[in-house]
């Protein structure tokens, strides 16, 4: 079996090595590019959207104007320049012909009424020293090049010392020749006319296109509030409805549909829970009574206890299932909504302080006053079973309102805090469960927080205990 050498085997391995490089690289370079220009694009629907139609007519004036100075302009430009250049050296030879003629009269009027030139015969002297030439002055470059090519002669231009006539002296061999033309006879005139009625067609587009964009994104801009507002827990906007394209129509009726369908559970459920809530109190009522006439012996009160704690479990369960009851969100004073919960707690023997930060005036915004209410005293009272000190923080954040409830407690460690959201969720020496509760009270507080836009997070107390943030949007 042949062997090949070993450079052989190096220079077929080289190839391929620099070929998978390089086709890495070049994937890098692209997704870079990806990510960059999707971090550039706006992030609205509606700025999208006008680019989406200014970059079309951006790229169609772009072309048409090309086309117009490579096509149009310039090749008019160029055949007019032309055409003055041979008038120039005609008039130069029949000048040349009769200059033993003092008189050059006739030459000068046969310039202008026939050629549209103003021609003047001066001595013989140095050509004016040449101008400086323009950035950008296409006329003095087309110009000059045929002069140059049809007279043969040496001369001297002036395109730009005044805006309507270009000056052409030319030195023959007994005097310099000097004419005058307007700019007309030597380029396309009709260039910023039409470079004015494409700029302006243009804005006259784009006017007309972002006021009609700007209508069809309204009724987007209207659906998306008022699926924000019901999402937060507050009623549609009663001037909200179906309107715009015909899409944005089906989207619109199929939300109100949808939100028909909720509050129908929401009812139903509600209804069927009070019902269950009534039976259940009943029997647990019927208990206690009977508990209380067996007397005061030990199996007693054991068995009242027992039944007192059912009755908690009850209504921790009742309150999981039932939410928020489908409760209108009002206008609610933060402020007085926190003493009240600190007023209730102080009955129960737990004191609670509470900073605020100050402002003008009391914070008033939509809550669903007693779902949050409930929310919060949660929070309290997991705080009050592990802690001796409670403080209650309240504060605006940009667009959310901030409580937080820190305690001097044990604290939760920080892989659990989420697990004890979860419904009956237990573990060691934890703080929202013990055998005298459901533990579904941070379940409950973390729902009604999601149900106003928001959500509850578990962090480390200053204190040395658990901070719980709640925050809603404003």
């Amino acid at each position: 079996m042949a062997v090949l050498p070993p450079s052989a085997n190096a220079e077929d391995a080289r190839p391929w090595s620099s070929r998978a490089g390089l086709k890495q690289r070049s994937q890098a370079l692209l997704g870079l590019m990806a990510s960059g220009a999707g971090e550039l694009m706006p992030k609205g629907l509606y700025a999208r959207a006008v680019i989406i139609i200014i970059t079309p007519i951006i790229i169609l004036l772009g072309v048409i104007t090309y086309v117009f100075l490579e096509r149009h302009w310039w090749t008019v430009s160029q055949r007019l320049s032309e055409s003055t250049a041979r008038d120039i050296s005609a008039l130069i030879e029949i000048y040349q012909d009769e200059k033993q003629k003092s008189d050059h009269s006739r030459l000068i009027e046969l310039a202008r009424d026939r050629l549209n030139l103003s021609m003047q015969v001066l001595p013989r002297t140095e050509l004016p020293a040449p101008l400086p030439k323009p950035f950008f002055n296409p006329l003095d470059k087309m110009l000059s090049s045929q002069i140059k090519k049809q007279v043969n002669k040496p001369f001297w231009i002036d395109t730009i010392g005044q805006s309507s006539f270009v000056e052409i002296r030319v030195l023959v061999d007994t005097a310099i020749l000097r004419f005058v033309a307007s700019q007309n006879q030597t380029s396309e005139s009709n260039s910023l006319i039409f470079l004015m009625w494409m700029v302006g067609s243009s804005v006259i587009l784009l006017t007309v296109a972002i006021l009609f964009l700007r209508n069809q994104i309204r009724p987007i801009l209207r659906l998306a509030e008022a699926a924000d507002e019901f999402g937060k827990g507050r009623p549609i906007p009663t001037d909200f409805r179906p309107r715009g394209a015909r899409e944005v129509r089906q989207a619109a009726l199929a939300f109100l549909e949808m939100g028909e369908r909720i509050k129908t559970h929401v009812e139903q459920r509600t209804t069927m829970l009070a019902g269950v809530s009534h039976d259940l109190r009943t029997v647990l009522t019927r208990f206690k009574l009977e508990l209380a006439l067996m007397g005061g012996a030990p199996e007693v009160r054991s068995l009242s206890a027992n039944v007192n704690e059912m009755q908690h479990m009850l209504e921790d369960y009742l309150a999981f299932a039932r939410g928020d009851e489908g409760e209108e969100a009002k206008p609610t004073n933060v402020r007085e909504l926190l003493e009240e919960i600190q007023d209730d707690a102080a009955i129960y023997g737990t004191p609670v302080d509470i900073k605020l930060r100050k402002r003008r005036t009391d914070l008033v915004l939509p809550l669903k006053r007693n779902a949050f209410k409930r929310a919060v005293t949660n929070l309290v009272s997991n705080a009050a079973r592990f802690g001796e000190h409670i403080v209650i923080r309240g504060a605006t954040e940009g667009a959310w309102l901030r409580i937080e409830v820190d305690d001097d407690g044990p604290g939760i460690p920080a892989a659990e805090r989420d697990n004890v959201f979860r419904p009956f969720y237990r573990i060691d020496a934890s703080r929202n469960q013990d055998s005298g509760h459901s533990g579904l009270g941070l379940a409950i507080a973390r729902d009604i927080a999601k149900s106003h836009g928001g959500d509850i997070a578990l962090g480390q107390s200053s204190m040395g205990g658990l901070r719980a943030i709640i925050r809603v949007p404003l």
